[in-house]
């Protein structure tokens, strides 16, 4: 890896228009070279704001988290891929001032994945629901118990080495996409290590966590996810 190795960021994004203006201006340049912003089918200036930010906007119209981080990542795959691929959240609730602690692991041949932990970092009054901590101590628990692999979170805040993304063949369109990254990571005894990152509430109400139906599906998808991946042979593309 060079000196100063080309990051892009990746943000899926379904009606942000009015968080994305600050996430965008508190992206590091550098060491970020480029940021996509995945489009989701927004129905509000998403788009518009995303590229008065000065990010490259992609459109994915089937809705699924999943689905737009696989967007994104194909628009990077065919317009000079970086090195280190960052994903972020569009809500404003990480802190994307944090990307280069994120990011260092791996710059110092520490890790290949590296995800951005919640629960190790310092979290606002309120900002990750009791709903999304229940989810993450379950979906952690069976990690440990089917990998023998300790992860604390399942946060959106991660990065990768590109040639260790590429490896994992990401499938998932919606709920499952964290879970899918991080246990193939261990299938693939890739190295992984947690970084503590900070939370705070989020622009807006949560599209997954902020209603019944959408904490259902998000558990059943990622708890179904983290069972598959543990037998037999990995799929890929």
């Amino acid at each position: 890896m060079t000196d100063s190795p080309a990051v892009d960021v990746v943000i899926p994004a379904f009606n942000e228009e009015a968080s994305l203006p600050l996430v965008l201006a508190a992206i590091p340049r550098p060491p970020v070279r480029r940021v996509v912003v995945c489009d989701n089918n927004s129905t509000d200036a998403t788009a518009e704001v995303a590229r008065g930010g000065g990010a490259v906007v992609v459109h994915e119209p089937r809705p699924g988290y999943g689905a737009a981080c696989l967007r994104a990542l194909d628009h990077l795959r065919r317009h000079d891929p970086p090195e280190i691929v960052v994903f972020l959240d569009g809500d404003y609730s990480d802190y994307p001032e944090e990307l280069p602690a994120v990011i260092a692991p791996i710059l110092a041949d520490r890790a290949e994945v590296v995800i951005g932990s919640r629960v190790l970092g310092r979290r606002e009054a309120g900002a990750l629901l009791p709903q999304a901590r229940m989810g993450n101590l379950v979906a952690c628990a069976l990690i440990r118990l089917l990998y023998g692999h300790r992860y604390t979170d399942l946060g959106p805040f991660r990065a990768a080495r590109w040639s260790a993304f590429e490896r994992l063949g990401m499938r998932d369109r919606d709920f499952g996409w964290t879970a899918e990254l991080q246990v193939k990571a261990l299938r693939l005894g890739m190295r992984v290590t947690e970084v503590p990152v900070s939370y705070r509430k989020r622009v807006g109400v949560s599209k997954i966590t902020g209603t019944l139906r959408g904490t259902v599906l998000a558990g059943y998808k990622i708890l179904s996810t983290v069972l598959r991946y543990s037998l037999g042979p990995l799929e890929r593309k």
